[in-house]
């Protein structure tokens, strides 16, 4: 069961990477707070709130969290929770005809993840970084 570190962590990384795609790239706490302030209708955040949402030391209330999701361009659903579990997806056209039954891999799909295992963990970290924002993009287009 994650605890709520993890889903503060979680939430983090989320963010941080949506602070990177942002138009106009918000670098610093400060800048966040700011951005913030100029479209949430409620009670503005400090400088140290928007420094704690960054690190992972807090998330921000849910009226907070859907004027963030709207300022970042992603959905609050996202930004709180990650990408849905597969089930709950909505796949865009049908699934591959080279998958096989029962969840495995297909053959495409088992030798990306051959050759995913022998890169560095550096590298990894990068692909992994690159395919969420893949899946995000393709989630925020509504496929």
């Amino acid at each position: 069961m994650p605890t709520a570190w993890d889903d503060k962590a979680a939430f983090s990384e989320r963010l941080r990477s949506a602070l990177k795609r942002a138009p106009g790239a918000i670098q610093s706490a400060a800048q966040l707070a700011h951005e913030f302030n100029l479209r949430h209708d409620g009670e503005s955040v400090s400088d140290q709130a928007a420094q704690k949402w960054i690190t992972g030391k807090a998330r921000p209330s849910p009226e907070k969290l859907e004027t963030l999701a709207q300022m970042l361009g992603v959905t609050a659903y996202w930004l709180r929770n990650g990408s849905p579990p597969a089930p709950v997806r909505k796949l865009a056209g049908k699934k591959s005809s080279q998958a096989t039954a029962a969840g495995r891999l297909s053959e495409p799909e088992a030798k990306l993840v051959s050759r995913l295992r022998t890169l560095s963990e550096h590298q990894v970290r990068l692909i992994s970084e690159l395919v969420e924002q893949l899946a995000v993009e393709r989630e925020l287009a509504g496929h």
